[in-house]
């Protein structure tokens, strides 16, 4: 016997069909749980969702993003589940420019792309039908990142391989699927996975070297290598958003884009709702306030993109007068 159709939730409307009562019931402790625990950066959300999601039948749930977009995962997954609050949005700072450039003629390079979210987003008519690649090394997420780009049309490419600072393989290992690593131990165990490096996908005939890029790099401690490998591609219009962890008090990152590349640095500073172009670190400690969460930081040394968040600052300050 097949797994059951998945539950339908429509995040416009609320409207959630397909579930039986206890399914009902546990979308409703979900969502509680995500509006009380957003009060400290959801805090022990992922856990007690987890917990819950042992009680569930196997079963998927679709999400409608959008009227264009579907996104599925196991119900109950404690990281993915927080959907079901419609207040709650996931990465904001990356959804402000990726909202801000349905004009612009870009490809999405999503990197570590776990089960495809920003694919399947960007690939939709409301934020422009772009191109993107979906590279996720993973064989536990891969299918679900597949299915993702099956349910919407296959509008987007997948590609089952980790990112990295040259072409090879690694050991892929970790405990949660949001937080699968090549940064390990090799010895951990895992599995063996390709790795290529972002140049790559040029020298492969994926990219064309001259394009414009939106390059979401989440690739959970590799960052600074998949930034080494990809020299050539951020030398065109790309823009790459990387994960800065907010325990990582070194802002390792960060420092390695601001010292050790020809990338402005470029970070959301939420007091002043502006895309803050960084010349010292020093404004990291203030904005990483919660050390179990990721921020989102940009590099680009491309003229068009800067000027795009210069007049994107603009339409924000206009919006709040």
């Amino acid at each position: 016997m097949g797994q059951q159709a998945p539950i339908q939730f429509d995040r416009a409307s609320g409207a959630l069909e397909g579930a039986n009562l206890w399914e009902r019931t546990a979308a409703l402790a979900l969502v509680t749980g995500s509006k009380i625990s957003s009060h400290f950066s959801h805090m022990g959300y992922i856990a007690c969702a987890n917990l819950l999601r042992k009680t569930l039948p196997e079963r998927n749930i679709a999400i409608r993003l959008n009227p264009d977009a579907v996104f599925e995962f196991p119900y109950g997954d404690g990281y993915w589940s927080k959907l079901l609050n419609r207040s709650y949005n996931y990465e904001d700072e990356l959804e402000l420019l990726f909202a801000d450039s349905v004009d612009v003629d870009y490809t999405l390079l999503d990197c570590g792309a776990n089960y495809g979210y920003w694919s399947v987003l960007v690939s939709s008519k409301p934020f422009g039908s772009h191109k993107a690649i979906a590279i996720e090394p993973s064989g536990q997420n891969y299918p679900k990142l597949a299915n993702n780009a099956r349910v919407n049309g296959n509008r987007f490419e997948t590609m089952k391989c980790a990112i990295g600072a040259t072409r090879g393989t690694a050991r892929l290992s970790g405990t949660k699927h949001e937080a699968f690593s090549i940064a390990g131990d090799p010895s951990a165990g895992g599995e063996e996975v390709p790795v290529i490096a972002l140049d790559n996908l040029i020298e492969d005939g994926k990219v064309a070297s001259a394009g414009k890029y939106l390059i979401k790099l989440d690739v959970e401690g590799v960052e600074i290598e998949a930034i080494k490998g990809g020299a050539r591609l951020l030398q065109a219009d790309s823009v790459i958003m990387c994960e800065e962890h907010g325990s990582d008090r070194s802002h390792a990152v960060s420092r390695f884009i601001l010292e050790q590349t020809p990338l402005k640095l470029i970070v959301f500073d939420p007091r002043s709702n502006r895309m803050e172009t960084v010349t010292e670190l020093s404004i990291l400690d203030r904005i990483k306030v919660s050390t179990h969460v990721g921020y989102n930081v940009f590099g680009t040394a491309s003229a068009f993109w800067q000027d795009r968040i210069e007049a994107l600052n603009a339409k924000t300050a206009r919006r709040m007068q």
